[in-house]
């Protein structure tokens, strides 16, 4: 038996992107329905026999079926559990993780309505007070539809190849011939204009014009074409996608999502980047500049690189503004990033912004005792003009230790040290660490033990 491989999320996302039923899938791999239900809600252990034939089916390796979302659902549930409404439930970590180790599909169903009763306006003050702007369902609800495909999206990829060998045939030139593209078959004509404040793009269907606002960067007015082009030639492609989403904004999110994905996927095809990926060893600067796009794209596309037999570095990806919102979170590293709060202060996503437009490099180790490689770059948005407003994020981009050599960021770091590594945790009212100068709350299973006599450098780290 593979005692260990808890796979069943892994096999029943490959299904899904193959549009297979359960029954057609059981038929070819010669076993039940109902067993291979149970396998990919983690309820039946899988045989090496089987594993091999369900990885030759779907022509990957054995070993690319590791899944790691179990740890990722026990995180999420942790997080719950930490809010104050579960403050006299008792529940222990070792009971999370029994949950989502023997009960996957019941504990994503707690995760939903947990989310549902945050978004009707019913969390704690407390969590107004840390995340500032209302939860949105539908944002999270993107955020688990691209960790459940592992942010790769098979049908998707095969579009933008097929267009982008359309255009390399029309021009050596990327820009010129996505322009010509959209003449040629939509009959669109792409135009530099002055838009109105905050709008980047807008599609003038009366003349059949694509406006493209002047004052962006080269990189970003080529996205939004490429994202505009999306729409139009991968419409039926992002629709079949979009109705796993359940109703109410996510569609909508979703879709536009989708084309995004398609935009990086021809800006950046597969092939060519993933060799450059491992040529450059993840150079995101010299990536860059090799495929016309910026910091923040190059990222985004690193995280895409799912395909079987030619699989990346898989990659956690944070992005956070000034006031600690993450707006983005992926990862397949098997860090927890938080889903409701800010992360914990000491990671290199909140320190980067002392240091903007330059790579900050940590080593870092989770209450669990798994490491990480983490690099981090804080970066400012706005309009190329005078006196243009500001916006400042940061983007937190990290592998598994084990990975960080294939990464150029590690050159001349000592990976080995021990005392290289920085401890740091999920978020502090889920974090053990009792020793930790920066926390903002105390962990929700203590309680305070002050000596009046004695005043401590942070007061939550003097609990019982």
């Amino acid at each position: 038996m593979a005692e260990d491989m808890q796979i069943g999320g892994r096999i029943g996302r490959l299904r899904r992107q193959r549009r297979l039923a359960q029954a057609d899938l059981a038929s070819a791999i010669g076993i039940s329905g109902s067993y291979l239900n149970l396998i990919e809600h983690n309820r039946r252990k899988i045989t090496v026999p089987l594993l091999l034939k369900i990885a030759g089916y779907f022509g990957v390796e054995a070993g690319e079926l590791a899944d790691s979302d179990e740890g990722r659902l026990a995180g999420d549930l942790m997080e719950m559990f930490g809010d104050d409404v579960f403050a006299d439930a008792d529940v222990t970590n070792v009971e999370v993780r029994d949950l989502a180790h023997s009960n996957p599909a019941a504990a994503r169903a707690m995760l939903r309505l947990y989310d549902r009763y945050r978004a009707g306006g019913h969390a704690a003050p407390a969590t107004v007070e840390e995340g500032g702007a209302h939860f949105h369902l539908a944002t999270d609800r993107i955020s688990d539809f691209l960790q459940e495909h592992a942010n790769h999206f098979p049908t998707i990829e095969a579009a933008a190849e097929r267009i982008r060998a359309d255009i390399d045939n029309i021009s050596d030139a990327f820009e010129h011939g996505l322009r010509t593209y959209l003449f040629n078959v939509f009959g669109i004509e792409v135009r530099l204009a002055s838009l109105p404040h905050g709008i980047a793009r807008t599609y003038d269907r009366a003349r059949n014009r694509l406006l493209v606002s002047d004052i962006l960067p080269a990189e970003s007015a080529t996205f939004l074409i490429a994202h505009q082009l999306g729409q139009l030639a991968a419409g039926s492609e992002i629709e079949r996608l979009a109705e796993e989403l359940p109703e109410g904004d996510a569609p909508m999110l979703g879709r536009n999502v989708l084309a995004a994905y398609f935009a990086a996927a021809l800006v950046m095809p597969y092939g060519p980047f993933h060799r450059a990926c491992r040529d450059y060893r993840y150079d995101i600067e010299r990536l860059g500049r090799r495929f016309g796009a910026s910091f923040e794209q190059v990222c985004h596309r690193m995280t895409t690189l799912q395909r079987p037999g030619a699989l990346g570095i898989p990659l956690h990806l944070a992005r956070t503004d000034i006031a600690g919102n993450i707006s983005k979170r992926f990862s397949l590293s098997g860090i927890h990033i938080p889903r409701h709060s800010g992360a914990c202060p000491r990671w290199n996503v909140y320190s980067a912004f002392l240091s903007p437009e330059r790579i900050n490099v940590q080593l870092s180790q989770m209450p669990d005792g798994e490491r990480y490689f983490c690099i981090a770059r804080a970066f400012s948005k706005g309009d190329h003009r005078h006196n243009a407003p500001r916006r400042h994020f940061s983007i937190g981009l990290g592998c598994s230790i084990l990975h960080a050599k294939e990464m150029i960021y590690s050159d001349g770091i000592d990976l080995g040290n021990p005392n290289g590594f920085v401890p740091i945790g999920v978020g502090c009212r889920i974090c053990p660490r009792m020793e930790c100068g920066q926390r903002a709350h105390p962990p929700a299973d203590h309680r305070f033990k002050l000596d009046d006599a004695v005043r401590p450098e942070s007061l939550y780290a003097k609990m019982l």
